[in-house]
């Protein structure tokens, strides 16, 4: 008996001794990744697992989808995961019930899979870390945690290893000490060896606590994306809807000139870029979320978005509408194609875009303005006229023409870029930049304010304003209350991701403060 023993242990110290070091080296490196995980969710204010479980497009969606919206269940699967993962990768570490934490990050690392699988268009964030189709790090870590489940825990160093030899020292006290399997009684520097693990977390938590004052504690992986620092809780209430042509549109509307890099910056001839730069594929789709959540629900989208958006409204089961920008040369044949493919991408509602509008009247087609109008209400779906003259809406109007609403651009000249009154031109908007500084420069958007008050108060038609702020000139507090006060009935905002929720505060504070409206709502 002992002889055969003599000789599996000579085995034994030849084959296992170089596997078991790579196999500690992998345990430790698995629990210090799914600690630090946990970690970052523990100290990321405001995280919640809700954007995850929302966006599975996974195997059992709906499941997901009603983890990530019960309040109730939301909360305990935020607690779980959190201390789950701090605890599971606390226990691999320091090689403690490691087939028992094994078992339960497989568990978990399960649920991440499923939820978001690494296949074809499942999910828009994971270019973050790479689309490796099938094979994602969620499966990685979990097929190395199946070896430690099925892996003899005392078999590489750790308490459970020094938990044995204990209860084996103990018991060899009472019987032939010959007899004692390997590893009953431990000298000090197996002991040690034993709790390698330790030092290994005072690392981490030393590591970590210097990253934190470099950059907060942050991972992105499995289920630790994090959607904004911004919080939704900061939310004053919910933002107030009219009715247009039976759809329910939210009083402020997204625009998306911002995402297009339409920026309107006068001579900033940089912004263009700076601004498609920032709004990558994975922002734009995080603005909309945050739009979307915050209770925007409509995106004036420009028809060459339209393939972004609709994978964003595929990925993340959206709820968004679209109010279409129909552009093209003045004459309804070349906006018939765009019209047809706002309606082939599920358009909601579409209007001929203000360049066109403003075209159509200067040359005097006031009749093919109409005839685009109507080749876009024979599809049933409401339709607008946009412009940046106030004689669009005016001619519109004397030849009667029936759009169900207008976009007109709307602000006020008070400020300092605002082109001197008297050198302000009619059209001259659609025109190219002047040379002269007092001449339109992309700098003004409603040359006459005070005339687009004074008709639109006479026009029984629902009125989306843009151009708001002026293309930056004014605040948000100040643009809002000027549309709103002066009749607009919904306002047409393009906005930065990190500009969402203070835009719908503002957007509420206004509304529920207005003073002096003289203009009825017509939505």
């Amino acid at each position: 008996m002992a002889e055969t023993n003599t000789g599996e242990l000579r085995d034994q110290t030849v084959l296992w001794k170089p596997m078991s070091a790579v196999l500690l080296c992998l345990r430790i490196v698995i629990g210090w990744q799914l600690l630090y995980e946990g970690l970052a969710k523990l100290l990321t204010p405001n995280w919640t697992a809700a954007p995850y479980l929302l966006l599975s497009r996974g195997f059992f969606p709906s499941f997901f989808h009603l983890l990530g919206s019960n309040p109730g269940l939301l909360g305990a699967v935020d607690f779980l995961n959190t201390w789950g993962l701090i605890l599971i990768g606390t226990a691999i570490i320091l090689g403690v019930l490691t087939r028992v934490a094994s078992a339960f990050g497989i568990l978990l690392l399960s649920l991440y899979y499923l939820a978001q699988p690494p296949l074809i268009r499942t999910d828009y964030r994971i270019p973050v870390e790479g689309h490796y189709l099938l094979v994602n790090k969620n499966l990685v870590e979990l097929l190395v945690l199946v070896i430690f489940l099925v892996l003899p825990a005392e078999r590489l160093w750790g308490l459970d290893r020094l938990w044995r030899g204990w209860r084996s020292r103990k018991k060899a006290v009472t019987e032939d000490v010959s007899l004692a399997p390997a590893g009953a009684s431990w000298t000090r520097r197996e002991t040690l060896e034993n709790l390698i693990g330790a030092p290994i977390l005072g690392v981490l938590g030393y590591a970590a606590d210097k990253k934190y004052d470099w950059q907060k504690v942050h991972a992105i992986t499995g289920a630790t994306i994090k959607l904004q620092d911004l919080s939704l809780n900061d939310l004053k209430g919910e933002l107030p809807k009219g009715t247009l042509k039976k759809v329910k549109v939210s009083r402020l509307i997204l625009g998306g000139n911002l995402i297009g890099g339409y920026a309107h910056s006068r001579d900033l001839v940089y912004c263009s870029q700076l601004f498609k730069a920032y709004n990558t594929d994975r922002k734009v789709f995080d603005t909309l979320e945050l739009a979307e959540r915050a209770g925007i629900n409509t995106f004036c989208v420009d028809p060459g978005e339209l393939p972004l958006f609709s994978k964003y409204r595929e990925l993340n089961s959206s709820k968004m509408q679209t109010l279409v920008q129909i552009w093209g040369h003045p004459k309804p044949t070349d906006l018939k194609e765009t019209v047809d493919k706002a309606i082939d991408y599920g358009g909601t509602m579409l209007y001929i875009r203000g360049v066109e509008g403003d075209s159509f009247v200067k040359n005097g087609h006031i009749d093919l303005l109409g005839e685009a109008l109507e080749y876009i209400k024979r599809h049933g779906v409401p339709a607008g006229i946009g412009a940046h003259s106030i004689e669009v809406p005016i001619q519109c109007e004397k030849a009667g023409l029936d759009p169900d609403y207008y976009v007109k651009t709307f602000h006020s000249d008070q400020y300092w870029s605002a082109t001197p009154r008297a050198d302000r031109v009619e059209f001259s908007v659609i025109g190219p930049p002047q040379p002269d500084h007092d001449q339109w420069h992309n700098n003004m958007f409603d040359l006459f304010p005070d005339k687009t008050i004074a008709f639109m108060g006479t026009v029984k038609k629902p009125w989306i304003a843009f151009k708001i702020l002026a293309a930056g000139a004014f605040h948000p507090k100040d643009g809002f209350r000027f549309a709103f006060e002066n009749g607009a009935d919904f306002i047409n905002v393009g906005m930065f991701d990190f500009q969402v929720v203070e835009n719908v505060n503002v957007a509420i504070d206004v509304l529920s403060s207005l003073n002096g409206r003289l203009r009825p709502w017509y939505a």
